[in-house]
Formats: structure tokens, sequence, C-alpha cells
């Protein structure tokens, strides 16, 4: 039974990385299927380092690739397409199986573990955060919604939706009320019934980096007032398909408020699912989860293996 689970999360994974797969795997094979010589080696690892930066490997981990590539290549000359790929799998493994940097936040007391979500607008926080709550629940969890984005009433509208579907608690305040006061009341309810989980929206607005952390900030010492060693986590919602803008996403919300986790969504809609790389290689934050649909299905474990080998 195991075994079938991992055989069928392997082809979510597989299938939602198809783009990536037909712009990355299938181009470098393409490229490198008439084997390689010294004659044309400069060009073939050119036209590589143009392939990999155009799936979002970013400008430093392209080139680091492609110099390992070249340097196997001279010792070598009967390196093919096959050799190539093997290789950038070892080395993507390599980079993704790195040990994450180490987390300085207290571990969550006996009781309720707080985790803050955040992300900008149309990330799919709302839709991830509905997917978790009902992770949580089937688990046998009781789970608690806090929904903090006042600012937007389409935000919590949303929730409300989703927390009546689930069927959990959702608490939430009036469009435009101080987001430290809602997740107050809902850490101190949360408390108060015993709760395993609360997951704490907020704002996806990115005006500003001062408004971001001044609100972010408030946010977690309100919590902290209730429950001292709070939030115990914090995941950032990174929609795939904004590319490098998700590295630059990562390293704001990073520098403000300390991220445990990432969650990246939308995978099956991109063809440039080699972000994760990038974004792994610079910071050494964990990927939790990948959301690979709009089923609650779709939000899946993240992988190394399976990743890596449905990215080429």
């Amino acid at each position: 039974m195991v075994l079938n689970l991992l055989k069928s999360s392997f082809q979510k994974v597989k299938k939602a990385l198809s783009h990536t797969k037909g712009f990355l795997g299938d181009r470098l094979s393409a490229l490198f299927s008439k084997g390689i010589d010294q004659k044309n080696l400069d060009n073939l690892l050119e036209e590589m380092e143009e392939i990999l930066f155009e799936a979002d490997l970013g400008t430093a981990l392209s080139l680091e690739l492609v110099e390992k590539v070249r340097k196997v290549a001279k010792k070598s000359s009967s390196i093919n397409a096959e050799a190539v790929l093997t290789m950038l799998k070892e080395e993507a493994k390599k980079i993704l199986e790195a040990p994450p940097r180490k987390q300085e936040r207290p571990a969550a007391e006996k009781g309720c573990q707080i985790v803050l979500i955040v992300g900008v607008n149309g990330s799919g926080k709302t839709t991830t955060i509905a997917k978790l709550a009902r992770k949580y629940k089937d688990e046998g969890k009781k789970v608690m919604l806090a929904a903090c984005d006042t600012f937007r009433a389409a935000a919590t509208e949303q929730l409300t939706h989703w927390a009546d579907k689930v069927g959990i608690d959702l608490v939430k305040g009036k469009i435009g009320a101080d987001p430290a006061s809602v997740a107050f009341d809902a850490a101190t309810s949360a408390k108060a019934k015993g709760a395993d989980v609360l997951l704490v929206d907020t704002a996806g607005r990115l005006q500003t980096k001062e408004d971001l952390m001044d609100e972010l900030k408030k946010i977690e010492k309100t919590l902290q007032k209730v429950i001292p060693s709070a939030p115990h986590e914090t995941w950032l919602i990174l929609d795939a398909n904004i590319g490098q803008n998700a590295l630059d996403q990562v390293r704001v919300f990073d520098e403000y408020t300390p991220l445990t986790s990432l969650i990246i969504t939308k995978l099956d809609g991109s063809a440039k699912g080699g972000i994760l790389l990038a974004i792994y290689k610079e910071r050494q934050i964990p990927i939790k989860y990948i959301g690979i649909g709009e089923k609650d299905g779709d939000l899946i474990p993240f992988d190394v293996n399976q990743y890596v080998e449905a990215l080429f």
C-alpha cells in the first residue's frame, strides 16, 4: 500500500512538472543527442546555460552546473545526453539534500502549535491554508483558522467559506480591523478550546518592506502574549509561475520574519520548476509541501527524489 501511494505521488509530481520537464529535460537531451567533442563543447555549454537559466535555476546555479559538465566533458570524449542528465540529477539532489539551516525558534509547548502563513496576494495562500486545515483535520487534529488579512473583504470571505466547508472554527474581525487583535483573539480561543493547530492567515501586501515588517512583528508579539513561544512556524506560500521573483519574495519575508518552511504552489502550470533549486541553494529553507492542483490531495509533501526525477 505504501509503495502504491509513493508511485501515485510520483506520477502526480511528474505530471505537474511536465511543462518544466518538456522544457528542461527534453531540450537538454536534444542538445546533447549528437554527443560532445572539444570542437563544439563551448557552443553546447553556452546553449545549456541558456536552457537552465530559462528554467529559472538562476544565473549563479546555471553557471555552476555548466562548469561541472565542462570539467567532466574535457576529461571524457564519450559523454552523452544521458550522462549529462544523470550528472545534473546528482547535483540537484546534493543541493536539496544539504542540511537545512538551523532554526532559532523555540520548540512548541505542549498544546497548540501556531503557524504563521505569509505570502503575497495571488500566491494561492487562502486555498493552501484550506488544504492544510483539511489535512490536519483528517489526521485527527483539532484545527482553527485566524483570518488576519483584514484589509481584503474577499480574503475573509474565502477563508469563511473554506472553514465552513472543512468544518472547523474560524476567528475573524471586521474589515479594516487590527490584524494583531484578530490574532490575539484567535490564539486565546485556540488555547481555551484545546486546539492542536492554529493557522494564522496574514495580509498579502508588499507595498513597502517597512509596512510588512511592522505588521508581521506586531502579530508575532501579540501571539506571544497568549503563548510565549509563538509562532512556532512561519511558512511562506510561493507561486511557482513567478520564477525569479519567488526568490526575491523569499529574501524579503525571510529578512523580517525568519521563515521555517516554504510551500510552492501552482507547479502544475509552471515551466519554471527549477526555481526550487535556486531558492534552496541560496537560503536552505526546507520545502514542506508542493501544490500541483486544486484538489485537496494535490498538496503533497515535498520529496527530493520525486522532484528531481520529474524535473529532468
